[in-house]
């Protein structure tokens, strides 16, 4: 929803109705991930995408009608062996999609609900995609770290799905839940779409060196909200790096103890340190290194730049459990010369380490593509 949540207050706010199509549950290659969202507004426009074009058209006519009629539909779409030319995926996956009508009347949070995003604060979107009784799909509640508004039918539902949902917040996981169809949990009858909109991750880049620049602006691209630090004013200026959220004036070790110290960088952060100076680079390795768990921590330079480094830090007293996990040299072999061919090498790193890729040419493996292709459904315990 947050890709079309722009397009959508218009409507919302004119007291209009649009169709809003959400990827719930995703097995095998399937192309997009649950939460991505297609919308049709008001006036018939199609905004966002569910399947990278392989069955837009078909869900577009779909949340058209269900923006007319109001009635709220989960459907399936995959291969389908009888008839080559059916509606479906030619990816060989199998997606799910939640179509609602959106307006004030079915979803009177939605204006609260987009103030978070936009201020970053977290929230999270539990919808109701199936139950025996019709008028309860397409509920919503909305929760957030501190407790939950909104109506799923029924006091116990709205307890059940709200505590379990908090969980999933705090994780910045989206997925299904299933209960009963009054919320009983370990039983079955309902099924409950949560969509977690935490902020973006966070991706600090130490060093205001031309290689900083490319990465930031493809940090960027990624989602990532690019901080950009230097403790050299002359180089750390928000005209180089364009692309960064903020640019950051400090001695990296201070400003990178600050984000830990004020619980600012989570679980998906990716670190990268470009320095190429042992008196910037160390400290900040060594408060990365110790710091909380982020996804990422990469340091470029050449065999002999690591060697030192490595012993260096080892100087500081840092395990070996700590020190490895730190990726340096940093970045996949790609043969890269120039520092936008370098960023796409250290993004390639990262974001095989996020997925579990091993970095090879796809032609030249027999595995699935997609290496946590399964049915993402959180199965509720």
């Amino acid at each position: 929803m947050r890709d079309v949540l722009a397009a959508m207050l218009p409507d919302w706010r004119r007291g209009a109705t649009a169709g809003l199509a959400t990827v719930v549950s995703t097995f095998k290659s399937a192309p997009r991930l649950p939460g991505a969202a297609m919308l049709v507004t008001a006036d018939g426009e199609a905004v966002g995408s569910v399947s990278g074009g392989c069955v837009e058209g078909a869900v577009y006519e779909l949340a058209t009608q269900v923006k007319d009629d109001g009635e709220a539909t989960l459907v399936r779409y995959g291969i389908s062996d009888d008839d080559a030319f059916a509606v479906g995926l030619t990816c060989g996956g199998i997606i799910d999609i939640f179509v609602e009508p959106v307006s004030r009347r079915r979803f009177a949070e939605l204006d609260a609900v987009a103030q978070d995003i936009a201020a970053g604060r977290r929230v999270g979107v539990a919808t109701i995609i199936e139950h025996p009784d019709a008028g309860r799909v397409g509920r919503h509640l909305v929760v957030r770290p501190d407790g939950w508004d909104g109506d799923l039918g029924s006091d116990r539902t709205n307890r059940a799905v709200g505590d379990d949902t908090q969980g999933l917040l705090a994780a910045g996981r989206t997925g299904i839940l299933n209960y009963g169809v009054d919320g009983e949990r370990l039983d079955t009858g309902m099924r409950v779409f949560f969509a977690s909109y935490a902020p973006p991750p966070r991706m600090i880049v130490f060093g205001a060196i031309d290689f900083a620049a490319a990465l930031a602006r493809l940090g960027a691209f990624l989602g990532y909200r690019v901080t950009v630090c230097d403790a050299r004013s002359v180089f750390a200026t928000p005209a180089r790096f364009p692309d960064a959220a903020e640019v950051v004036n400090a001695w990296p070790h201070r400003y990178l103890s600050e984000q830990f110290a004020q619980g600012l960088l989570d679980s998906r952060a990716v670190l990268c340190v470009l320095t190429h100076d042992p008196k910037f680079d160390i400290p900040v390795l060594e408060v990365a290194l110790r710091g909380s768990p982020v996804a990422f921590i990469g340091a470029m330079g050449s065999r002999r730049t690591h060697e030192d480094r490595m012993a260096r830090l080892r100087q500081t007293g840092l395990t070996e459990d700590e020190l490895s996990r730190l990726h340096s040299p940093v970045g996949l072999d790609l043969g890269a010369r120039t520092p936008e061919e370098t960023a796409v090498s250290i993004a390639a790193e990262f974001i095989a380490q996020q997925w579990s890729g091993s970095g090879e040419p796809l032609h030249k493996l027999g595995e699935r593509i997609h290496h946590d292709e399964q049915n993402v459904d959180e199965q509720h315990a």
